[in-house]
């Protein structure tokens, strides 16, 4: 049975149900269309983006100050910063609240994987590649996919988190 995450101004909705790994997986249901489960690559497409728009520096400090209060639960005082985060991005406003909402979703359910040991810094360490370091959403999105976690808590560790 599905979980709600948040219902989102213009009717979309972000939620955990049953996946392929376990009942964490995040899926959005756009307005009017079909639930998906998004893919890392399309998050950081789609952040990649407004960081040209508004700077890759200002959405990367907007996602650290989510990322700061994340926790293995849904908090709605996390969901109601992420709102008041996304409306400083004017017309953009609702789609930066469902991108952000959806990756916050993403941290929680990686902070309850079993048997996870880097958890939520998994995805601060692609938004960082993505967002900083200007890789490709593609190589952020599959970068850890066959390392050590102890090679990447090495390199997380250089980045500061």
């Amino acid at each position: 049975m599905a979980t709600l995450v948040k219902k989102i101004s213009d009717g979309s909705i972000i939620e955990f149900d049953i996946g392929s790994f376990d009942g964490w997986c995040v899926y959005l249901i756009p307005k009017g269309e079909i639930k998906f489960a998004p893919r890392d690559v399309q998050y950081f497409t789609a952040l990649r983006d407004f960081g040209e728009k508004y700077s890759g520096k200002k959405i990367y400090d907007d996602f650290v100050k989510i990322y700061d209060v994340t926790s293995s639960g849904i908090n709605k005082e996390v969901l109601d910063k992420i709102t008041e985060i996304a409306s400083s991005y004017g017309e953009d406003k609702v789609i930066i609240d469902i991108w952000f909402t959806v990756i916050y979703a993403g941290m929680v359910a990686e902070e309850n994987k079993k048997n996870a040991i880097l958890k939520k810094r998994v995805k601060r360490l692609g938004m960082y590649q993505v967002l900083i370091e200007n890789q490709s959403p593609d190589f952020a999105a599959n970068f850890s996919k066959g390392k050590k976690w102890r090679e990447l808590d090495m390199l997380m560790k250089k980045y500061g988190f």
